[in-house]
């Protein structure tokens, strides 16, 4: 017998019995199955993930020889929207949006000018919001560079001043 659950009550739990050769499926969206057959590779697949299957798992397998449990712990990461803009005060803006974990963001010239702000939304995403502003400052460069660093993705952009 092999059993995969989600560790939460009314959770997807899906089954194989290997002496009648029986799958079951309880409380699971058609994005949960077998990765392969159970019979030869009992892995889980969830395609495509989404936030709401981040938690903990378990496998259970139980045979003549005992029952053995691995547990599993999913983490979704989502890559953010990257965009560079400027604003009428001399401010270049680099947000990072809709990014899990929230994406860390530099700039090149760094300076002092710098600021940042978090939006988290519902869902667990977070949007980042950096400002470089340069009106007052003694710096002179033709262009700043963004920097956006995140599990899922790194970006450059490069705004001319």
């Amino acid at each position: 017998l092999v059993t995969w659950k989600r560790n939460c009550s009314s959770c997807c739990l899906l089954s194989y019995r290997s002496d009648h050769n029986e799958t079951s499926k309880e409380n699971c969206s058609e994005r949960i199955t077998w990765k392969y057959s159970p019979v030869s590779d009992p892995v889980l697949r969830i395609y495509p993930v989404n936030l709401g299957d981040e938690g903990n798992y378990t496998c259970e397998i139980a045979n003549s020889e005992g029952t053995f449990r691995i547990f599993s712990s999913l983490t979704v990461i989502v890559p953010p929207t990257v965009t560079l803009t400027r604003d009428k005060s001399r401010v270049a803006v680099c947000q990072a949006s809709a990014g899990k974990p929230p994406a860390d963001i530099s700039w090149i010239p760094a300076s002092s000018h710098s600021s940042e702000e978090d939006f988290p939304h519902p869902n667990g995403t977070v949007t980042r919001v950096s400002y470089f502003g340069w009106a007052n400052s003694s710096l002179s460069f033709p262009s700043v560079t963004c920097l956006v660093t995140h599990p899922a993705t790194n970006q450059t952009l490069v705004m001319d001043l």
